[in-house]
């Protein structure tokens, strides 16, 4: 039986340039496309399993990075795009007519990854962005109907793919949380 993860990593993940200085992230309607400028690389580049990211029609899992919130840009058409859910720690803003996520941002100054946002790489116009290192929440795919009986086979298919799968986040991100939490503990003792 064949695995499918997402259109981006199916057929192998390709690696980054190296180089990549940024490009136009573009939503996926026929005309007056919403495009996004980002200004870099991507970091934490991962397929995600939760619930609330944008996945790609007959996808298992999101692909989603984070860049710097000053390095993103809306170019064009911002007027078709709408927060998805308001009460969300990430305010996903998706276009109106195709419904892809075009980038989340957290507003709350007190989260630890206050000051990245969230973006779908495959949406790139342009190659060379950092290539997925992991698998997030992998488990969380079950909530949206895959069958647990499936599972071992979905995350062997990760583990091929040099994505590990975890059911949280990396431990570096997981560590970079922690410390955050830490350092915010402390300060108000």
């Amino acid at each position: 039986m064949t695995v499918y993860i997402h259109p981006s990593v199916d057929n192998g993940v390709k690696k980054g340039s190296g180089s990549f200085a940024g490009g136009t992230l573009v939503c996926k309607c026929a005309d007056k496309q919403v495009k996004v400028g980002i200004k870099g690389d991507v970091a934490h580049n991962h397929a995600c399993g939760c619930t609330k990211c944008w996945k790609p029609e007959g996808a298992t899992f999101s692909v989603v990075a984070v860049v710097p919130r000053e390095n993103v840009t809306v170019l064009e058409n911002g007027d078709k795009l709408q927060i998805v859910d308001t009460s969300a720690t990430i305010q996903r803003y998706a276009c109106k007519g195709c419904g892809a996520h075009m980038y989340g941002r957290i507003e709350n100054k007190g989260h630890p990854f206050y000051g990245l946002d969230f973006i779908h790489p495959e949406l790139f116009q342009e190659a060379g962005s950092a290539a997925p290192g992991f698998a997030a929440f992998v488990s969380s795919v079950i909530e949206s109907g895959v069958a647990p009986s499936e599972m071992a086979g979905i995350r062997s298919r990760l583990k091929e793919l040099d994505l590990e799968p975890y059911d949280c986040l990396s431990p570096a991100l997981m560590d970079a949380i922690a410390t955050h939490v830490a350092k915010t503990t402390a300060k108000a003792a």
